[in-house]
């Protein structure tokens, strides 16, 4: 990928121009381009005046955890003026995934997506689209970001929601000093192209519907899917999705337009829609305005989670799946939280009640170390990490009620991991809570792929719902959406030695402390185990 220099650039948005962090100037970033199988070298040289790391997202790493990016659980930053070649190695990955930045909120302008085509000698199991189009959606603020950040961060209470959403880095035709750049899709009738879709949204999952046109999904994150059929798609930040779009309406212009989906009650969100323009390359009148699409409401749950659990992973002779049967289960929590306020002012604690908002995984706000995990585990070196993520909720009670005591909003702060022995077989029940603000969690795992075999709206009945597991063509994603109040059940077999992240993928939510880290051990063979670190790997 040649050298890719992190640094600042100018660029004019909603009529107001503000320097922002990038790659090679680029917004949104170069894509990498790579088959399956590849390993490739990225040289990242950090030119700018703030620490960066950079996460391939979804791309799997076998047994060389050091490349994977998030900051002080892999690696320390990439510091000012210093470079870092990562090795990327891909392995069962095919389709679209992306990479971002892994460090504060960087990632709101450091990103960009990555192509997998099939090994040179295969093709894709669906008929070959004439062309290929990458589909980023992002946000964007007035503000500098790194402001906003902080500002939450001084405050205690929610960040400043964004000012736009965006579509391959233009908003679109509905905002100020925005038309003339607005993205457009030229295409003829009767082509077939494929949108590699990628929600690079810090906060919001969001609907995306092109007008008059359906689209056929055949991928996601990076894995194949059954073809589905649907008049609009949803997208968690952090997945990605590959569509096809068949060309066969009649040539005129049509908006494609996405939206926030928040079902979240009283908790703030940006509800601007953010467009592009599909138009036909034939002679007709271009004055008439582009026919407009009518994406579902803002909260509309039922439209959500019927096209997230239509999804079905392909399961063919060429791509079998793999679900995990005899499992070891876990069950986490997800909870936003507060802390009580300490400060002599009210000012640092604009969280409900005169708190400052938190988040958790089973009661444990995770604290970043000042250190990288992985170097310790590697190392041995005590003192930076604990062992103690439970593997039940530590508090049972009704998750999803609708009152609840306010002691039970009070997280603990720790830098807890959960270690698992190689090659076991894993099954995480991701449980919703109402505390504080219930809302839907994007949920990532880094290093691994995993197979969503349930989900549900309430709390988990462990006797019940499993008998309602998809265990023979479950969709295999890297993240996935927990409903509001809701659960979803994940399996994976642990067979990637190494320290991965898990998180929710809402930015804010991360910076609150809605992580943990699963350390997978080495296993008894040479081949399972971790790969030695890279000699410039950046200091702590």
């Amino acid at each position: 990928m040649g050298q890719n220099k992190v640094k600042e650039a100018s660029y004019t948005r909603l009529c107001k121009t503000k320097k922002i962090l990038t790659v090679n100037g680029k917004f949104p970033g170069p894509t990498l381009y790579a088959y399956k199988g590849d390993t490739i070298i990225v040289n990242v040289h950090n030119r700018a005046n703030q620490n960066i790391t950079i996460h391939w997202h979804g791309v799997k790493l076998p047994r060389y955890p050091w490349s994977d990016g998030p900051e002080y659980v892999t690696q320390c930053p990439i510091q000012p003026g210093q470079s870092f070649r990562q090795k990327v190695i891909f392995s069962q990955e095919e389709g679209t995934l992306w990479w971002h930045a892994h460090s504060d909120w960087s990632r709101a302008t450091v990103h960009g997506a990555i192509v997998i085509y099939p090994k040179n000698g295969t093709g894709y199991p669906f008929p070959k689209p004439d062309a290929e189009v990458p589909i980023i959606l992002g946000e964007w603020w007035k503000k500098d970001v790194d402001e906003v950040l902080h500002l939450m961060l001084a405050t205690g209470g929610d960040p400043n929601i964004s000012d736009a959403f965006t579509i391959n880095g233009q908003p679109g035709d509905f905002y100020p000093c925005s038309n003339a750049r607005t993205f457009k899709l030229n295409v003829d009738h009767g082509k077939t192209y494929l949108l590699r879709m990628v929600n690079a949204d810090m906060n919001e999952i969001m609907f995306y519907k092109i007008a008059k046109h359906k689209l056929t999904v055949v991928g996601a994150d990076a894995s194949y899917t059954k073809p589905l059929k649907s008049k609009y798609v949803v997208l968690s930040p952090g997945q990605t999705l590959d569509c096809l779009l068949h060309a066969n309406k009649r040539p005129h212009r049509y908006y494609m337009a996405a939206r926030a989906y928040s079902s979240g009650i009283g908790v703030p969100f940006d509800n601007t829609t953010t467009t592009a323009i599909l138009q036909y390359n034939l002679n007709y009148d271009q004055s008439s305005p582009p026919i407009r699409p009518s994406l579902p409401y803002y909260n509309d749950t039922s439209s959500a989670f019927r096209f997230l659990g239509q999804l079905k992973s392909l399961n063919s002779d060429d791509y079998p799946d793999s679900v995990p049967l005899n499992v070891t289960r876990m069950v986490t929590t997800v909870s936003v939280n507060t802390f009580p306020c300490v400060s002599a002012t009210n000012a640092s604690c604009e969280g409900p009640n005169v708190t400052r908002l938190a988040a958790s995984m089973n009661n444990i706000s995770f604290a970043n170390p000042d250190f990288a995990i992985l170097q310790a585990y590697y190392k041995h070196i005590k003192g930076v990490y604990g062992t103690n993520f439970l593997s039940y909720p530590p508090l049972v009670f009704n998750f999803t009620a609708d009152y609840m005591p306010l002691e039970l909003e009070v997280p603990r702060l720790g830098t807890e991991v959960k270690v698992l022995k190689y090659n076991t077989s894993m099954e995480v029940v991701i449980q919703g809570t109402n505390l504080v603000a219930a809302i839907d969690h994007p949920m990532h795992l880094h290093g691994h792929s995993f197979y969503v075999v349930g989900y549900g709206f309430g709390n988990f009945d462990e006797k019940k719902d499993p008998l309602a597991y998809n265990l023979e063509d479950p969709p295999l994603r890297n993240t996935a959406a927990v409903p509001r109040n809701g659960w979803i059940a994940i399996r994976f077999r642990a067979n990637n030695p190494g320290v991965w992240f898990m998180h929710c993928h809402s930015e804010r939510h991360l910076t609150w402390g809605m992580d943990t880290v699963f350390i997978v051990e080495n296993g008894e063979r040479p081949d399972e185990r971790i790969l030695p670190p890279p000699p410039d790997m950046p200091q702590c």
